[in-house]
């Protein structure tokens, strides 16, 4: 709360002269009450000297063992403690609390921080929770003490005062109905950090508008935009009766701002708003603040997890990369490959990581949005420059990884001596490219996880140094549950429909199979890489629609059958596929070169253009995300890939794309159809989805469809 009244004080004073209308005499009465009331809510409240921590209770009345330290009350069933110490010298020492008028023997343990009720050790300045037990809450006790039962003794007491009121969420106002259809219930404040808007609508067709907060009497230019659901500092996208949660980013917490509004920046035109309370009772928030200084005099904040910074000197750009990643997770920045938008294909790219003890800055060409594969005999895809007959151009200065963030400083020439790299230019803006993403097992970047979807534009020269990056923040995410793990296990299933689909985000292929992604999956009669159960001697077939175009280094997958879960047999080096049994899709030459059997014209499901692809976790189930989908098939029949198991072959195999790796999954070989064979490899009849003539007809109408109409 002192936070908030002296930012009150500020903002009066500041403004003060606006008042003068009303006359000396009235602004200097004005100026005497605020100053009061400011003094007095100063004095009323615990001086902060850090982060909000909750309501404050009171200091610890210490009386034995140098007990002490503060007690605020982060949430109605939960304590802060801060700054607390304790000798550890009692002999049956606990946290006690109860309903009497004093602390004495008719009371409870309260857990302690790991919520276990062990007697007390020594505590030397600790700052940590503790939660009642049972859900009772704090409004249902009167005191919570350092009690020692074995002599009834009290070490430390602290009161709560009465008719005292926890910190709980809030209801602020709606967003008001201004214009382009923007709508929502009440809003909830969570917590210190955390809004959330139920459902919230707006038209997306606003030039720049951005979620926007500030300080003031009403919305204005003087703001600051916040990241998005997701995290993106791009304009935002439609939004139709959805619920969604804001952070407030960096340092920055509600106490800090007076309004919130969905504002567009080009026109400054404030499209629905809420003001904030001046007296939110709200939790602290749990969210980690790490703050993060860079050491280049510009910085530019792509994502609530990624910034750039840069600086030019001489005829070098020295660019740092820094990032809230995983261990196994990719950083890119790059010159777009357009002159006028923000485009994946054709960008000159460095992919930036840490490996162990050793940081990485590689250049990367992008020819086409698929991983680095040979088309005939050139290598397309992303591919490392030095792979396509350049040269790496970026020289590693300093890497470092703390906290989770990965900081890789790099430079390079503006105008590189390598011909297949793009130039830095100075005498205007650029369009730019970013993205983050999941490194696979030969530390080449898979298909971004994280990346935006409007034009990124930078300008390298600037007269004075720019800078919109705030503190890195981290909270536990709630990971949503992987969608169905697909089955099919019919014995009167001989035939098999394998076409192209995407796959589907962390709940998708990710989730299913543990493995990253390249951005496409094997779709098996209309299920997203199924499991499959085969049983020995009998003779199954594949028709196979996974693209015959071998120029086409996106969509062209050929179907193998292989003892190796990954697939991409032909990236592979010769030593690596002498390892590996292929037992279907593949013939060699008589020099000894793979060459797939089963490659059918494509077809292929993809997103809709009105929708996105980084909300496909947003679907509860695949189900509900495959009807979203539309088909595309080219005329022709498709490859035909026979197989009949034998005694042989091993219990599990893995069907998957001979030029990509990580598109399909497990063939299950099985000496008859029986529940003790399918449980016996694993598998959990509560996910198995069983499919039936009927359905396996339905997807076959489906993509004949798709065929007539030329889809």
């Amino acid at each position: 709360m002192t936070t908030f009244l002296s930012r009150k004080c500020k903002i009066f004073f500041n403004t003060a002269a606006v008042r003068w209308k009303f006359g000396p005499g009235m602004i200097l009465v004005q100026f005497a009450l605020v100053y009061a009331l400011c003094a007095i809510g100063a004095d009323s409240q615990k001086p902060e000297d850090g982060p909000y921590r909750g309501k404050y209770i009171g200091k610890f009345n210490s009386y034995h063992h140098q007990a002490s330290g503060d007690v605020y009350a982060v949430d109605e069933y939960t304590f802060l403690l801060t700054g607390f110490n304790y000798d550890g010298n009692g002999v049956d020492t606990f946290f006690w609390s109860g309903a009497s008028n004093r602390p004495g023997p008719q009371g409870f343990i309260v857990p302690d921080e790991f919520g276990k009720t062990n007697i007390l050790e020594r505590y030397f300045n600790k700052d940590f929770t503790l939660r009642l037990p049972d859900n009772k809450k704090i409004t249902e006790v009167k005191w919570l003490a350092i009690y020692d039962l074995n002599s009834q003794n009290n070490f430390a007491d602290v009161y709560i005062p009465e008719d005292f009121e926890p910190p709980v969420p809030q209801k602020a106002g709606s967003l008001s109905r201004n214009s382009h259809g923007v709508s929502s219930e009440a809003i909830d404040i969570l917590d210190s950090k955390t809004i959330r808007i139920p459902e919230f609508s707006y038209d997306g067709k606003g030039k720049e508008v951005h979620f926007w907060v500030g300080v003031g009497p009403s919305p204005s230019s003087k703001g600051r935009k916040i990241p998005d659901e997701m995290g993106y500092l791009d304009p935002i996208r439609a939004y139709d009766r959805e619920t969604i949660t804001l952070e407030l980013p960096g340092d920055m917490t509600i106490f800090d701002i007076d309004w919130f509004s969905v504002y567009d920046v080009e026109t400054k035109e404030d499209f629905g708003s809420i003001l904030i309370s001046d007296d939110l009772n709200v939790p602290p928030s749990l969210v980690k603040i790490t703050p993060h200084i860079e050491s280049l005099p510009n910085c530019r904040q792509l994502h609530k997890d990624y910034r750039v910074s840069w600086e030019v000197f001489g005829p070098q750009i020295t660019l740092q990369l820094a990032g809230n990643v995983k261990e196994d997770e990719y950083m890119a920045f790059g010159i777009s490959g357009a002159d006028d938008k923000s485009q994946m294909q054709g960008a000159d790219v460095a992919v930036a990581y840490i490996e162990g003890h050793q940081g990485y800055a590689v250049d990367y060409n992008i020819t086409s949005l698929a991983p680095c594969v040979q088309v005939l005999g050139q290598n397309k895809g992303v591919c490392r420059d030095d792979v396509v007959g350049g040269q790496d151009s970026y020289q590693l200065h300093t890497f470092n990884r703390e906290n989770g963030i990965n900081t890789i400083t790099f430079r390079r020439m503006l105008i590189s001596p390598d011909n297949g790299d793009k130039t830095f230019v100075l005498d205007r803006s650029m369009y730019m490219i970013w993205a983050m993403g999941r490194l696979d097992s030969n530390n080449e970047p898979t298909y971004h996880d994280i990346y935006p979807k409007k034009d990124i534009v930078i300008s390298f020269n600037t007269s004075e140094p720019v800078n919109d990056c705030f503190s890195f923040t981290r909270s536990e995410v709630n990971l949503k549950d992987v969608w169905e793990k697909a089955q099919i296990f019919d014995r009167t299933i001989r035939s098999f429909t394998a076409t192209l689909g995407p796959a589907g985000g962390k709940r998708g292929y990710q989730g299913i199979t543990g493995h990253v992604s390249n951005g496409l999956a094997w779709y098996i009669n209309g299920l997203l890489v199924p499991e499959l159960w085969l049983r020995r001697g009998l003779t199954y077939s594949f028709k196979v629609r996974g693209g015959n175009n071998p120029h086409s280094p996106e969509f062209y997958h050929p179907l193998v059958i292989t003892d190796e879960p990954r697939g991409g047999f032909d990236r592979l080096s010769d030593a690596k596929q002498s390892e590996i049994r292929v037992l279907a899709g593949v013939e060699f030459t008589r020099r000894g070169r793979p060459k797939p059997t089963a490659a059918g014209p494509r077809c292929l499901a993809e997103h809709p253009p009105n929708q996105d692809r980084r909300l496909d976790d947003n679907f509860a189930t695949f189900k509900k995300f495959n009807r979203t989908l539309r088909w595309s098939c080219e005329k022709g029949d498709p490859a035909i890939l026979e197989i009949t198991p034998n005694s042989s072959w091993p219990d599990v195999v893995y069907y998957n794309s001979f030029t990509h790796a990580n598109m399909g999954w497990k063939i299950h070989i099985i000496d008859s159809y029986s529940s003790s064979a399918r449980n016996g490899a694993g598998a959990a009849p509560w996910v198995e989805i069983r499919l039936m003539v009927g359905i396996v007809a339905a997807t076959a109408t489906l993509l004949m469809g798709g065929l007539v109409s030329g889809r």
